[in-house]
């Protein structure tokens, strides 16, 4: 399976990489039962929409 053969709601383990927290800069965590990113730093969940990452404050869940 190539990346562009991905199922949609799953991330590239290369964008993962390289990706931040932009709030903290800090890394962050994939939870693919939950479709997000963690960022334990922030606190903040990073909704993934069709495969995207979802990198703005504002659209970020409280972890509570």
């Amino acid at each position: 399976m190539t990346s562009t053969d991905r199922p949609a709601d799953t991330v590239d383990p290369k964008l993962l990489e390289i990706l931040v927290c932009p709030v903290t800069r800090g890394p962050l965590e994939y939870d693919a039962e939950k479709h997000e990113l963690i960022s334990r730093s922030a606190k903040l969940a990073y909704p993934i929409r069709d495969g995207i990452p979802i990198m703005l404050p504002e659209e970020a869940r409280p972890l509570g």
